[in-house]
């Protein structure tokens, strides 16, 4: 937080009238004296200072000495519960003890719910901190967590034994493991609850998982508007038996109840997905796939819910039903293919750096976390939902490397003097030599190749925008495309030869300036990453859509022929 102060250091002297989340309060004594929080003191309207609830007469105590413990004192809890609700909900729920802390993150993120439930309207972060130092006296700010992943703390303060507050983890979890889908109403707010949010802990694990997980889940409400909140989940067909007969055990009710369960699971999923709480994913996938190592009331008390609906028996026996398996696919393609569109709805608008490595983080987990949910399922099932989660997790990767070169590139783009420097040397370029060397591999026409020259040195004299660039970008896939636009089991193969392409002729105009030492070599590397990186993303989409298939599922359905090729390759050298 920074130390500006909260409010004009002129000490007032009529009755204030304080605006703070969205109320104005005048501060009317009965003298007609009104006060202001300044600065983590409290005025009186005559202008009086005084400090820690002492008299007029009190001084400005020395910045340099100790501070005594946070302890909210009975004036100054008075006259601020004149002005600010909100220090009375402060004080309700937080008291100051040794040896413990809160991350600020946290702290914040339980007012913005307060705010929320009173319709009120939160002060920025800095602000907030300004009001917490002026109620609790001595408080402390420490840097506590693992090395890149550490947090501010405040040191010495605590959630009160009785608060509501400590409930809302608990909460969270029990939510989540249930599965009850949230309304649609409910899933665009900050979530209420959040695995993230802990109270404060003595040192060591704790503490630092505490600060880790409040890194995004804390504050959904300043990440929210980058995500595609309101997108809902896509209906799902129903299983397609194709003539096949149930397996034994197995009745009509069972496949029904597998599907109704599946359904809320997705929903689940994409819930808590909303609300950036990327932990609860693998507690979700326990729950469903019956994975527990607890055997608390409450576990065994979801379980045997769970038993009631669909015994673990049928569950099995349905992983391995040909059907299911073909279902199950389909479904988590539309369930990612949404995620994605949800968490990155736009490759090129940027995101916060937080966020991103957030989402990264995340995508290294999901297959060892699904892995360790279905320890216990068919190996058949497994297979499916590895293939998928794995292409949801590349495309995840690839979106944000895609997202922090386009930002990168921005820069250079929006730099007048960085365009001209590249249109000199690119004007240098021996375009003739670098068709003849391509021309034997590529066997492209001279004609293309010229005119996608000419559009990409005009483009970049008139300085176009990122935004521009992707529109030129995205023209020419169309036009490479178009003789196949109604031949969708060629399109493929000819998008992937174009892929190729490009990606050769690019690299050898970069060859050519990087032979002639070229000022703007490095400007040109990186235009270079992010338009081969954004062609790969237009290219598949473009398959994609002639399939009448998600790009997810596409995806999912290379990974799973080259696995096929490695294992019979495996077993071949056997």
């Amino acid at each position: 937080f920074s130390e500006s102060p909260l409010y004009s250091q002129t000490p007032p002297t009529s009755p204030v009238s304080v605006a703070t989340a969205g109320a104005s309060s005048t501060a009317a004594a009965a003298g007609g004296g009104g006060y202001v929080i300044q600065g983590g003191y409290v005025l009186g309207a005559g202008g009086t200072p005084t400090a820690g609830g002492g008299g007029g007469g009190q001084s400005y105590s020395s910045p340099n000495s100790r501070a005594p413990p946070a302890t909210p004192t009975t004036q100054r809890f008075k006259y601020c519960d004149v002005l600010f609700p909100q220090v009375q909900w402060l004080c309700d729920n937080y008291e100051g003890a040794e040896g413990v802390s809160l991350p600020r993150c946290t702290l914040y993120y339980h007012y913005l719910l307060h705010c929320q439930e009173q319709k009120l309207e939160p002060v920025n972060a800095a602000s907030f901190g300004k009001l917490i130092r002026s109620v609790f006296m001595g408080l402390r700010t420490r840097r506590l967590g693992t090395r890149g992943n550490s947090k501010y703390h405040y040191y010495g303060l605590r959630i009160k034994s009785g608060s509501p507050l400590l409930r809302l983890m608990d909460e969270q979890q029990h939510m989540a493991m249930r599965q009850q889908p949230f309304s649609q109403k409910n899933r665009v707010k900050p979530v209420q609850k959040s695995q993230g949010i802990t109270n404060g802990t003595v040192g060591g694990i704790g503490q630092q998982q505490g600060s880790t997980l409040c890194d995004i889940s804390a504050q959904v409400q300043q990440y929210q508007q980058f995500l595609e909140a309101s997108k809902q989940l896509p209906d799902f067909v129903e299983i397609d038996l194709q003539d096949r007969t149930l397996p034994g055990g197995i009745l009509l009710e069972h496949l029904k109840a597998f599907q109704t369960l599946y359904r809320e699971h997705c929903e689940a999923i994409l819930d808590v997905m909303v609300n950036l709480q990327f932990t609860l994913v693998e507690t979700l996938w326990k729950s469903f796939w019956r994975f527990s190592q607890s055997n608390d009331a409450e576990s065994l008390n979801l379980h045997n819910e769970s038993e009631k609906r669909l015994p673990k028996s049928c569950l099995v026996v349905l992983c391995k039903f040909e059907p299911v398996l073909r279902w199950t696919r389909e479904c988590d393609n539309l369930l990612y293919q949404t995620l994605v569109e949800i968490l990155i709805p736009d490759v090129l608008r940027p995101i916060p750096s937080a966020l991103t490595q957030a989402i990264r983080n995340f995508a290294k987990s999901l297959e060892n976390w699904l892995t360790g949910a279905m320890m216990n399922i068919p190996e058949e099932m497994v297979r499916i939902k590895v293939v998928c989660i794995g292409s949801f997790s590349q495309t995840l990767r690839r979106y944000t490397s895609l997202n922090h070169l386009a930002q990168a590139a921005r820069a250079v783009l929006q730099n007048s003097a960085q365009i001209n420097q590249m249109l000199s040397d690119l004007n240098r370029v021996d375009f003739n030599n670098v068709q003849e060397q391509a021309s034997w591999v590529c066997q492209c026409e001279d004609s293309l190749i010229q005119r996608l020259e000419q559009d990409f040195k005009a483009t970049l004299q008139q300085q176009n925008s990122l935004e521009q660039w992707a529109t030129w970008l995205d023209s020419v896939v169309s036009q490479v495309l178009k003789p196949y636009e109604h031949n969708p089991m060629a399109l493929p193969k000819a998008a992937k030869v174009f892929l190729l392409n490009w990606s050769f002729y690019s690299s050898m105009v970069i060859r050519d300036l990087t032979l002639r030492s070229a000022a703007s070599f490095g400007s040109f590397h990186l235009i270079r990453l992010l338009y081969d990186e954004y062609m790969y993303y237009l290219i598949e989409h473009r398959v994609a859509q002639a399939r009448g298939e998600t790009p997810i599922a596409v995806m999912a359905e290379f990974a799973s022929t080259v696995k096929s090729r490695t294992s019979q390759d495996i077993e071949k050298g056997k």
